[in-house]
């Protein structure tokens, strides 16, 4: 999962399309009007300058989360959606349970145990129904994404995915752009309802910076990013979407 210091950049403007998707369904896409912001996260405290709270907000205003159980799949994280979106109940979902053991401590912390409850496990094994299965930045690093969609679809009426879009210049130096391709295809073939797109920029104050970021994801990803080598202030655009399924 590629995160990093971004900038981020939101998508808005009054004037809505439409089209038909292959099903039949309309799919609503919005305009761009870029509108720079900034934030902080629910969750793990970040080392990173980034407005977390501004990409939570965009996710709120794209997916009303109020009164519902959701079902957080990759609740590992940096936890974008936080208790701001008045959910019924949130049922975090992650394999890393070293990551939900620091979220757990941070519900404790926080007082919201009653409204969230940690799952350490494969999401292909969880059998909890709610209204919504939210994915956050997880979908296209998924063993089986296209079953992950298919089983999300069998415990909740409504999929929100946010992720990276394809074609990202990010997501290339992450060596991640045939997964995402990949997710983005299967979105694309279930049938999407609503989506929308945004530009951000991930930062980097210098190379080593940027190399400590990208080397967990493997010796292609190095190899990108030398391009960098010996460069400062290093900006990556780094496109990214919410859709509605």
């Amino acid at each position: 999962m590629l995160h990093g210091r971004w900038i981020e950049w939101k998508l808005v403007g009054p004037t809505l399309s439409q089209k038909m998707g292959k099903n039949g369904t309309p799919t609503v896409l919005v305009s761009r009007r870029i509108v720079k912001s900034v934030g902080l996260s629910w969750g793990r405290e970040s080392r990173l300058a980034t407005d977390y709270a501004k990409l939570t907000e965009n996710l709120c205003r794209f997916y009303d989360f109020a009164g519902k159980v959701v079902l957080f799949v990759g609740a590992g994280g940096r936890q974008l959606l936080d208790p701001s979106a008045r959910a019924r109940k949130l049922i975090a979902i992650d394999k890393d349970v070293a990551a939900l053991q620091e979220l757990k401590a941070n519900i404790a912390a926080k007082g919201l145990q009653d409204s969230v409850e940690v799952v350490a496990g494969d999401f292909a094994e969880i059998n909890v129904h709610g209204d919504a299965v939210y994915f956050e930045f997880c979908l296209h690093e998924m063993d089986d994404p296209e079953k992950a969609l298919v089983h999300g679809k069998s415990l909740a009426p409504d999929i929100v995915v946010y992720d990276h879009s394809a074609g990202s210049e990010w997501i290339y130096y992450g060596a991640e752009e045939d997964k995402v391709a990949h997710s983005s295809a299967l979105i694309e073939r279930f049938g999407i309802r609503r989506r929308e797109k945004y530009e951000a920029e991930q930062r980097f104050a210098n190379f080593d910076e940027l190399i400590a970021k990208v080397s967990p994801q493997g010796p292609l990803a190095i190899e990108r990013a030398r391009r960098f080598e010996g460069t400062t202030d290093i900006v990556i655009p780094m496109s990214y979407e919410l859709n509605l399924l």
